[in-house]
């Protein structure tokens, strides 16, 4: 399955302890990487992680900063530990804005893992999911300008082919921490039809117990997709 999650709380967690809020962050970060290890041992095939949004940059400058520290030391440091677990990271996003060294260590990351075909990572940098539709529909006018797409051929297929996650299984479940309820812009397009988690816990305190809650829960629901469930339709037959 294809979980997604959005990872929100770290300054709050920072704050109800009166700690900086780039401890939290900190914190944050080290919780993804329990988190991702839950997911291997769970045998989750996709995982996408809401890292920064294309909002997050209308914060204070010396946060921005932080969190730019943050991601040099760990696409530096840690996340390359990923290609020994056999992971493929594929960054979704826009990371032109970035820092050039971040922009080289995203490169090189992805360039290391991409044979791997253990779970796939997309990591959501500069992200948002209004900007990636709007990308989406630049490349399918570019093509049928071009000649190689007829307005005909276009579908919600042909239009998943355009984003970021081409080729990928839409989410079956977002995870949210931190007690908000709703998507701020993430995997619009995909989650459509997602199963919608929320917890009240701030990112840091999400443990691999609460990830085991959640998938409970998620086993649960009914996905239906606009559909009758087989006994449904068969009730419904018989009335008519």
């Amino acid at each position: 399955m294809h979980i997604g999650f959005i990872l929100d709380g770290n300054g709050r967690w920072a704050s109800n302890k009166s700690l900086p809020r780039s401890i939290g962050h900190k914190k944050g970060a080290e919780n993804v990487e329990e988190i991702l290890k839950s997911c291997m041992d769970l045998g989750i095939s996709h995982v996408t992680l809401y890292a920064f949004s294309t909002e997050n940059w209308s914060r204070p400058i010396f946060e921005i900063k932080t969190l730019m520290k943050l991601f040099h030391y760990y696409l530096k440091k840690k996340l390359t530990m990923l290609y020994q677990e056999n992971v493929k990271v594929v960054i979704i996003g826009d990371i032109n804005p970035f820092p050039k060294v971040i922009k080289d260590y995203i490169k090189n990351l992805e360039e290391l893992t991409k044979n791997n075909d253990g779970m796939l990572l997309n990591l959501a940098m500069n992200y948002g999911g209004r900007s990636e539709i709007v990308r989406a529909t630049k490349g399918i006018v570019k093509a049928i300008s071009d000649g190689s797409i007829s307005v005909e051929d276009l579908d919600e297929r042909l239009f998943a082919q355009y984003l970021y996650t081409q080729g990928q299984k839409d989410p079956d479940l977002i995870i949210r921490t931190a007690g908000e309820k709703r998507l701020s812009n993430f995997l619009l397009w995909q989650s459509a039809y997602s199963e919608l988690y929320f917890v009240e816990k701030n990112w840091p305190d999400f443990n691999s117990f609460d990830l085991i809650k959640a998938l409970d829960h998620y086993k649960l629901r009914k996905r239906k997709y606009g559909s009758l469930e087989v006994s449904e339709k068969a009730t419904q037959k018989q009335v008519i």
